[in-house]
């Protein structure tokens, strides 16, 4: 079998078929034979072994969820057999270094890794981190082959395996579904989009493929940023940054950062399987690089993945892969820069919700309100994985479930209308509004006589309806030429921006 079979594994279940490979003499034929309890044969498939890569590929027909299964495959006098496989929902989670946080470093680390124990049909594997500069057909290296879960590979040491955001995701869809659910974790941290995305996807947003070798000021700044965080914040082990020691702006993206290197060794290996969805935590590298491209970079690799996913399980992966997503969190309490906050937007393809348009079958966790600014891994990576997979959750529920009666985004402003004589903007939103914190300066207007460039001005929350908002327009009179939301590095405190709904969700932020 190809190298991330083994024992304890999760493959995808009904109305979809697993797809499952491996490598072989050249012209045998391999039979894969699938077992139940008792050695009662299911199913058995037969594979010819393929040129020049040596491999073979076999469909299983669609499987109710459940186990556990046996799978043997067999050639001339050689066989191989894997137990204890269950069928469920496959998670590809994917991104960088929040995403690769483990359960030890997350709140309530101790209790999370004692309750481990207690979700045995939720399986998890992770990729070790590999880049390459061509595709590979096969990963280079295993962090961690298919396990069942306990407090020792959960929480297996910081920012390694296992992701703390991808369990708690796997775990409550194990709670609401109640079929077995297969986690694979392929992350790493301080990575670019770039570096997960094809060169398809790159020159669809007219990104060069050297780019890394040109980027001067800009990859100088985020190696930059990077590395004033904290030791080993921004990347995980093992990791060779070529850096120089001058602070000139020519140095360059190397390693894992380079255009296409983890796609091609961390993703690309990975097309074959059939998955039920994608969890995605990335884009804190992106505020330092490229971070106006990311409203093309961030579509474009959903895009191509879902194509890719399709074709090589010939079919078997939905076309419109449901694509989850974590919106960016906070960094730096008094930052000035706004990179964040145009990251954040450019996350919904600048359109402020998802799914939309350009950006269908996706969902999104909005995290701006869960910043941490004593976590010991550094403020960009606050602890609480709970409330971001809950949120997440909420959406895989809507959005790859089709749960329609389920809430699982904030409130979104529908029109917003300027009553001149009296100096009011009155916002309306698309749902019920709790206001916890109406002092917060998180409404912005542009006041200009010209378009560009903007002169932001805060407008003050006078008045807080069920569905609208009412701001103050001192100073502005009639130029009102734009409003934001929450467009600040760390605009609020903790479960404390001024806007949510009854459930607790809050108002993403809008420009």
């Amino acid at each position: 079998f190809a190298s991330y079979y083994g024992d304890h594994m999760v493959l995808q279940k009904k109305p979809s078929g697993a797809v499952v490979w491996g490598h072989g003499e050249l012209g045998a034929v391999v039979t894969m034979t699938l077992s139940g309890a008792g050695g009662l044969i299911i199913m058995k498939k037969t594979a010819q072994v393929k040129g020049p890569s040596g491999t073979w590929t076999t469909f299983l027909d669609p499987m109710d969820g459940g186990g556990p299964y046996t799978l043997t495959a067999e050639q001339g006098l050689e066989n191989v057999t894997l137990r204890d496989i269950y069928f469920g929902d496959v998670w590809l989670c994917s991104g960088q270094s929040n995403m690769a946080m483990t359960v030890l470093q997350v709140a309530n680390a101790s209790q999370e890794l004692a309750a481990a124990t207690r979700y045995p049909y939720v399986r998890i594997f992770a990729a070790a981190p590999a880049h390459s500069d061509v595709e590979l057909e096969d990963l280079e290296r295993i962090d961690l082959p298919w396990s069942i879960p306990s407090a020792e590979n959960l929480g297996h040491g910081n920012f390694t395996y296992f992701s703390a955001v991808c369990w708690l995701l796997g775990r409550s869809l194990y709670e609401a579904l109640g079929s077995p659910i297969g986690l694979v974790e392929v992350a790493w941290g301080g990575t670019p989009i770039e570096a997960w995305s094809s060169r398809r996807a790159l020159q669809a947003c007219g990104l060069p493929e050297d780019m890394g070798r040109r980027e001067g000021s800009q990859s100088s700044l985020w190696h930059s940023a990077c590395f004033n965080l904290k030791p080993a914040l921004c990347f995980a082990p093992p990791l060779s940054l070529a850096l120089s020691s001058s602070t000139s702006p020519h140095q360059h993206l190397s390693g894992p950062q380079m255009p296409s290197v983890l796609w091609n060794a961390m993703i690309h290996p990975l097309l074959n399987m059939t998955l039920r969805g994608v969890a995605w935590y990335q884009g804190e590298a992106n505020a330092f690089l490229h971070t106006d491209q990311y409203n093309c970079t961030f579509p474009a690799l959903i895009a191509d993945w879902r194509q890719a996913f399709h074709i090589g399980s010939a079919g078997q992966t939905e076309p419109l892969l449901p694509f989850g997503f974590v919106q960016l969190s906070t960094y730096r309490r008094w930052s000035a820069d706004d990179s964040f906050a145009r990251l954040r937007w450019h996350q919904t393809a600048d359109l402020g919700v998802v799914p939309n348009a350009r950006m269908p079958s996706t969902f999104m966790a909005v995290t701006m309100d869960l910043g941490d600014e004593h976590s010991p891994y550094g403020s960009i990576h606050p602890r609480d994985k709970q409330t971001v997979a809950h949120r997440l959750l909420l959406g895989a529920r809507a959005v790859a479930y089709g749960d329609k009666d389920l809430v699982f985004q904030g409130p979104y402003p529908t029109r917003a209308i300027l009553e001149v004589t009296r100096g009011l903007l009155n916002v309306t939103y698309s749902q019920v509004l709790i206001c916890r914190q109406r002092a917060a300066q998180a409404f912005e207007v542009c006041c200009s006589s010209q378009a560009s460039p903007c002169r932001w001005l805060p407008a003050p929350v006078v008045a807080v309806g069920s569905h609208t908002v009412t701001l103050a327009l001192s100073g502005c009179g009639t130029l009102v030429l734009g409003l934001r939301y929450a467009w600040a590095e760390w605009p609020c405190d903790y479960q404390a921006c001024p806007l949510y709904n009854p459930q607790g969700l809050p108002a993403p932020p809008f420009l």
